[in-house]
């Protein structure tokens, strides 16, 4: 019985043997399957008094390979697959030209394909949960799943790493020594072997999220074309995802030899919910200058959008102790809100807020300003509107909140708030059917209802007793009624009537003061109103008027256009005695003076004298047609006067100066509709002159004189200007196309470059005159150019100046220039003289990762009051 027991279990021992080298026998073989036998089929096959301790199978999936050739060592179980080599485990697959298989320390190693001299001329690839690695070479353990790489190439999201050395700790943790990591989309690509710039890295560590990848370096350096820059930064945390994370915002970073060394906008930012995020920045100086600036950001699609920004800081310009130093106080708080027009028909609310401090731009460290000429505003203003719209009612209300800063006077106007009722306009006699006509079913009512609080103040006074001591208010609903009919077919008259009522919470009571030897106001808080009533009718009509020439001359017609209009326009005199808007005091000379209750108030004041003016105005159009051999009719329009309009009255109720000034304006364009000229004169039909700084106007009718005269002329060119039909498709004119890194040419026969060169020139000269008590203040004369000229397709340099003619000096003189990188971005903007000298380098990464985080900005200061 024991002997048939021993040789059972030696029939079993053997028959196990088979099995197992079988198994290993099969899986040499090229694309078969090496599968764990189960350990309860290998039981199963045995006595129950059998006792065997068998190893665990180290592979827990299938793994498939195939390669060109294939050499198994078994006494070493080693696997070596040869050309074309590919392994297929799990959820990876690794392509190579050479792998080897340890089944002893269950380690794969591949390397890419390699030339005579030992170059790898072709990385390995593995592909691994759909995304791609490549090696110079590396090795896997199919245990640990840890492997070590080398020379490996990872893309993550817009940009690509590359690292001497990778250490793979799981599918989540990679460890990367000496790496670098570029957005340039053409190394991405590998259409060129250097990337435009890098970022270096002496340690890098990828994280790898569920869903989001980030990037966690040491110290990193940017290079620009293999060159290194002074950006070097401390650390850099790079996130991948879809979602907002929060994180450091890191800064940029110079020396300004007016605020010392900064660092700009290092802040944080963080995400608030699905609809809001928070950015707090803050620039800091050396010389105790700082800003402190919180945005936040809110968005809800199809509904609004918005932001909240603000600017707080402190300005120190100079050294404590010395004249020139100096310490302001500034701030900037902005909002904008706008809603999306579909999100609710009926009611919409927009808001644009800007408040600064009076000094703010005076003495702004944000260079933008300084560019942007906003340093030159004089006046600022803010607005806050709600608008209410009914299906049913033909009644629109808008309320409006207003707020102004003039910096030149220093004052600040405030309108809280004004709300508008407006009705839709409609006619009292409109037919059931059919169209209107007649005077009396074209009869049209135009009313509304205006309500306004009013304030001007200086400065500190807003939110102060005075204010509210200061404070208007005013309420107004005017009615319009008009009617017209065509009169003879050409004519077209017109009637009108107007009502205003209007009411307000401040009159005015004057009188002369002998003591003191000043006309003193006294203001009354008591309500009081006014209403004034007038009509008028007009008579329009359009003549032509056309001459036509020889066929073969040069003019071949001359057509004129003519709109005279007539009109007539009462109102009477509301400075009468029983109207009571008028009163009376002596002046120092004892003589009686008028002036109205409600002069300087917030709704107006009515008018004084009456009023039976006859209107006039003449609207000209003159064109003429010549000969033209460009044009495919043979002949060209060219425009004299686009506009040439004539406008005055005669008051007949007037004592005295009963013809108004007489405006002229005109609008016209030269070199075919290039060159834009307009022009505005006002002539006065009296005599003026100057008597006691006032400007006097004596009854002599026939002295003409000129009140005031303007003339604008705009002129914008570019590259098609003076030749419209230059070839701008090179491919046409140039057979060979080269590219160099990522700018594209045609070549000529000689094998210089050709391109487009784009430009542009806008001439605008602005010259004005005015009658004026102050012989400084009568002429105006500046000319501005501004332009652009692309010196390759990348390359643009841009440029503006003004100068004035009167102070002989130039304005805000700016050069700067761009460069488009395949990447990245380089500005450089140059004011060189004038009140504001400063210089600003700037160079931006376009990836959206990066356009925020990683950017190096080098400026000068702004200098105030520098000499020319």
């Amino acid at each position: 019985m024991r002997n048939c027991t021993i040789e059972i279990s030696v029939k079993n021992k053997l028959l196990f043997l088979i099995i197992l080298i079988f198994n290993a026998f099969l899986g040499k073989f090229v694309g078969q399957e090496i599968q764990k036998i189960p350990k309860k089929e290998v039981a199963g096959t045995l006595k129950k008094d059998t006792v065997i301790t068998l190893q665990e199978e180290q592979l827990t999936d299938i793994l498939r390979t195939k390669a060109d050739s294939e050499r198994n060592d078994f006494a070493n179980k080693m696997t070596y697959l040869l050309g074309n080599a590919q392994i297929t485990y799990q959820d990876m697959q690794i392509d190579a030209d050479y792998i080897r298989i340890d089944h002893q320390k269950n380690l794969i190693y591949a390397r890419g394909k390699v030339d005579d001299k030992g170059n790898v001329i072709a990385s390995a690839v593995a592909n691994q949960g759909g995304k791609k690695y490549e090696y110079r070479d590396f090795e896997y353990n199919f245990k640990t799943k840890q492997a070590i790489a080398y020379n490996a190439r990872t893309e993550e999201n817009e940009g690509v790493i590359i690292a001497a050395k990778t250490k793979k700790y799981n599918d989540s943790v990679f460890h990367m020594r000496r790496g670098m990591f570029t957005t340039d989309q053409y190394f991405l690509e590998k259409k060129d072997s250097l990337a435009d710039y890098h970022l270096m890295a002496k340690d890098i560590k990828l994280l790898k999220g569920k869903n989001s990848t980030s990037i966690v370096t040491g110290p990193i350096q940017m290079y620009i074309e293999q060159v290194p820059t002074p950006l070097i930064m401390p650390f850099a945390i790079l996130p991948f995802s879809e979602k907002r994370s929060a994180g450091i915002l890191i800064p940029s970073f110079g020396e300004r030899q007016d605020v010392g060394f900064f660092l700009n906008g290092l802040g944080y930012y963080q995400p608030i919910g699905k609809h809001f995020d928070l950015k707090i920045l803050a620039d800091v100086y050396t010389k105790g200058s700082f800003n402190l600036r919180p945005e936040l950001n809110y968005l809800k699609k199809y509904k609004y959008s918005g932001a909240f920004t603000a600017d707080i800081g402190h300005t120190v310009v100079g050294i404590k102790g010395l004249d020139s130093y100096n310490k302001t106080a500034t701030y900037r708080i902005s909002w904008r809100h706008s809603q999306d027009a579909k999100a609710n028909p009926l009611l919409t609310f927009n808001a644009s807020v800007d408040i600064v401090s009076s000094k703010f731009y005076n003495n702004t460290i944000n260079n933008n300003y300084i560019f942007n000429q906003n340093v030159l505003n004089t006046q600022q203003n803010s607005s806050i509107s709600l608008t209410k719209r009914f299906l049913t009612l033909p009644v629109t209300i808008t309320a409006n909140a207003n707020y102004g800063q003039n910096f030149q006077t220093g004052t600040t106007d405030l309108r809280l708030p004004t709300v508008n009722v407006a009705v839709a306009q409609f006619y009292l006699f409109k037919p059931k059917t059919g169209v209107r006509q007649g005077l009396l079913e074209n009869i049209n009512v135009n009313t509304s209802l205006s309500f306004n609080n009013y304030v001007n103040l200086n400065q500190g006074e807003i939110f102060t007793p005075v204010m509210w001591e200061k404070m208007q208010t005013g309420l107004q609903a005017p009615i319009s009624l008009q009617t017209n009919s065509t009169i003879a077919k050409y004519f077209t008259f017109s009637l009108s009537a107007n009502i205003e009522n209007a009411m307000t919470t401040k009159t005015v009571r004057k009188h002369y003061n002998p003591m003191t030897n000043q006309i003193e106001t006294t203001v009354n808080r008591k309500v009081a109103g006014f209403s004034t009533f007038g009509f008028g009718a007009s008579l329009q009509t359009t003549l032509y008027g056309m001459k036509m020439f020889s066929k073969n001359a040069t003019i071949r017609g001359i057509r004129h256009m003519m709109s005279p209009s007539i009109g007539f326009n009462y109102r009477p005199d509301f400075g009468k005695p029983e109207f009571g808007y008028y009163r009376m005091f002596q002046d120092a000379n004892g003589l009686p003076t008028a002036y109205s209750i409600f002069e300087g108030g917030i709704v107006g004041t009515p008018s004084m004298g009456v009023q039976g003016s006859l209107t006039y105005s003449i609207n000209n159009n003159i064109e003429m047609k010549v000969a033209s051999k460009k044009d495919s009719t043979g002949v060209r329009k060219i425009k004299i006067f686009e506009a040439l309009n004539i406008s005055g009255s005669y008051n007949f109720a007037a004592e005295k100066h009963r013809f108004s000034t007489i405006n002229i304006s005109g609008q016209t364009s030269l070199l075919e509709n290039k060159l834009r000229i307009n022009s505005s004169l006002i002539i006065d039909p009296y005599r003026t002159n100057i008597e006691n700084n006032q400007l006097i106007r004596t009854e002599k009718i026939g002295q003409f004189g000129v009140q005031s005269f303007g003339m604008q002329l705009s002129f914008p060119m570019n590259n098609e200007t003076f030749n419209p039909k230059r070839e701008t498709d090179l491919s046409k004119k140039y057979k060979t196309k080269g590219e160099i890194r990522n700018e594209k040419y045609y070549f000529d026969e000689d094998n210089y470059a050709q391109f487009t060169q784009s430009w542009t020139l806008n001439v605008n000269a602005n010259y004005g005159y005015t009658r004026s008590i102050i012989p400084e203040n009568r002429h105006l004369a500046t000319v501005s150019l501004d332009g652009t000229l692309a010196l390759t397709p990348y390359w643009n340099i841009n440029g503006s100046i003004h100068y004035d003619f009167i102070s002989k000096s130039f304005q805000m003189p700016r050069i700067g220039f761009a460069r488009d990188q395949r990447s990245f971005t380089i500005h450089f903007n140059w004011v060189p003289f004038g009140q504001y000298k400063v210089y600003d380098f700037f160079i931006g990464i376009k990836a959206n990762i990066l356009s925020d985080a990683l950017k190096y900005k080098q400026v000068t200061p702004p200098i105030n009051n520098a000499p020319f």
